[in-house]
C-alpha cells in the first residue's frame, strides 16, 4: 500500500471526526485535543479501528493519547505509512 500523506490522514480524520460529531468538517479543529471533540471512549475506538482499516496497519492502543490532536496523529500516520511502506 502507498504511504499516506500528513495532509490526507489529516483530511481522513476531519472527515469522519465532523461525521462522529454531526459538524460540518469546517467545525474540526486540527489542533483540539481529541477529549475536547466529546468523542467518548467507545468512539474513539471505533474511529481508531476505521483508522487501522483504511491505512492496512495496526495501531497501537496508545496511539491516540500520545498524538492527542488531529494535527499531532496525522503527521504521526504519515511517518508510519512512510516507513511501512519502506520497508514493504
Amino acid at each position: 500500500m502507498p504511504a499516506v500523506t500528513a495532509q490526507e490522514a489529516e483530511n481522513w480524520l476531519i472527515e469522519k471526526i465532523a461525521h462522529r460529531l454531526g459538524v460540518a468538517t469546517a467545525e474540526v479543529s486540527r489542533e483540539v485535543y481529541f477529549d475536547e471533540l466529546d468523542l467518548d471512549s467507545t468512539e474513539a475506538l471505533i474511529l481508531a479501528g476505521e483508522l487501522e482499516n483504511w491505512l492496512g496497519f495496526e495501531l497501537s492502543t496508545t496511539t491516540l493519547w500520545y498524538h492527542p490532536t488531529v494535527k499531532d496523529l496525522a503527521v504521526y500516520l504519515a511517518e508510519e505509512s512512510a516507513q511501512r511502506a519502506a520497508a514493504a
